[in-house]
């Protein structure tokens, strides 16, 4: 496999994990999406606090890796 196409392949992985992270996290912060065991804990709160948990560590790494870049 060539170098290029291997590139491309490696950011294709990465902006996909970046959106699916982001989506994981807003459904949490929004509570679209729950841990059953979690949500029970402060109606919620801690669901809530680890959904900009995950959002604000994706765009930190993801702004640190495009300055790698």
């Amino acid at each position: 496999m060539g170098k290029k196409v291997k590139s491309i392949l490696n950011f294709v992985a990465w902006i996909t994990g970046v959106i699916v992270s982001l989506a994981v996290g807003f459904a949490m912060a929004g509570g679209t999406l729950s841990i059953p065991w979690l949500s029970s804990i402060g109606a919620g709160i801690v669901t809530m606090i680890a959904g900009w948990v995950v959002i604000i560590s994706t765009l930190v790494s993801a702004a640190l890796a495009l300055l790698k870049q």
